[in-house]
């Protein structure tokens, strides 16, 4: 369960990429993180597995002279945290449901001979009374070996994902990620185009565990404005004491968003038709612009939501906690402009890993 000390700031005197990291081998084998070797050939095929509380992600790619090229991917919404905040535990259904998306993963590692991959899984799994006996269940089924993480770990490989789409400058930048069950948030400084992280937060509302805290039935009601302002003073709240850590000169700052929510809102602020990873990854919205579709957001009702595209029915009930949460960011960083970031744990990892043969990214 998450206590007081997982939520308090937590200074840094080195790079996020200095951070160790776990490293596994095939599915179903682990070996030890070793010192860090020259760079081989791209014969290793690297691979990273995020299993959150909404959604179950995978990447494997490859190394090159200028990072990585991708040579699969998979995403699926499990929706493993749902009841969770009622009940403590993981249901059976959602459970059964996570599994299948590994098993998935699973053969997509093997098939594409992954050589080192890391799997990570985050709040639904730390919060949850069987999250270990969970992950054993993985590990049985899939061979897939599920690393539960801390919120700082979670933090790191984040802000290593996704540090180089912030705009340039040289100000303070909050990088965060609305989660499923949590959100992060990084106040970071850039020496060298290095990321240091000067403190970091974890709030325990994400889309799925504010939207229940709230209930369905009150954000589809027709007092569903007040709900939503419930929800983002919730999120606001849990913030507060974060936000007394933050400098109080705001020139210049910048702010990087990594989540469903942002790309999400990114891609109604483009008008797409349909979800365009090429439009919205390294976008840069107003802040005024992300606010105003929060706001029309929030209004709508379920059915209007489903309309929207990029948004349909699967994330028609999850968006309006993703925008109260945003909406208390944006207060508390009052940046110019929202960066937005389709990229994250997953490329976090692969960083992690491919740095660990010797390869600079």
């Amino acid at each position: 369960m998450r206590g007081e000390g997982q939520k308090r700031a937590w200074d840094m005197a080195q790079s996020v990429a200095s951070a160790p990291a776990l490293v596994h081998g095939h599915p179903g084998d682990s070996r030890p993180a070793g010192p860090p070797r020259r760079r081989e050939s791209s014969r290793h095929t690297y691979g990273a597995i995020d299993l959150g509380t909404n959604n179950c992600r995978l990447l494997i790619a490859r190394p090159n002279a200028e990072g990585f090229t991708v040579i699969d991917a998979f995403s699926r919404i499990v929706r493993l945290g749902e009841g969770l905040s009622q009940s403590g535990e993981l249901s059976e259904e959602a459970m059964d449901r996570a599994v299948g998306a590994l098993a998935v993963c699973a053969d997509k590692l093997r098939r594409r001979n992954v050589s080192i991959a890391r799997s990570v899984a985050t709040e639904a799994c730390r919060r949850a009374t069987n999250g270990d006996k969970f992950a054993d269940r993985v590990r049985n089924e899939t061979g897939i070996v599920l690393d539960i993480i801390p919120p700082q770990e979670e933090a790191r490989l984040a802000v290593l994902g996704c540090h180089k789409l912030l705009e340039p400058g040289d100000g303070p930048a909050l990088i965060f990620d609305i989660g499923g069950g949590s959100t992060e948030l990084v106040l970071i400084d850039q020496e060298d185009g290095t990321p240091r992280i000067r403190a970091w937060w974890s709030a325990p509302w994400g889309v799925v565990s504010l939207t229940e805290s709230e209930g369905r039935e009150h954000i589809e009601g027709p007092n569903r404005v007040a709900a939503y302002g419930r929800m983002r003073e919730r999120a606001r709240h849990a913030f507060a004491r974060f936000a007394t850590m933050l400098p109080e000169e705001k020139e210049g700052i910048r702010l990087l968003g990594t989540s469903g929510t942002v790309t999400t809102l990114a891609s109604v602020h483009l008008a797409l038709p349909s979800y365009d990873r090429r439009a919205v990854d390294g976008l840069h919205v107003p802040i005024e612009a992300m606010q105003s579709i929060s706001t029309m957001i929030a209004g709508m009702d379920y059915e209007e939501r489903s309309t929207l595209p990029c948004i349909g029915s699967e994330r028609a009930d999850l968006v309006v906690a993703g925008c109260a949460i945003l909406e208390a960011i944006m207060e508390i960083w009052p940046a110019k402009n929202l960066g937005v970031a389709d990229r994250g744990i997953r490329e976090g990892i692969l960083r992690s890993l491919m740095a660990r043969d010797g390869w600079v990214l």
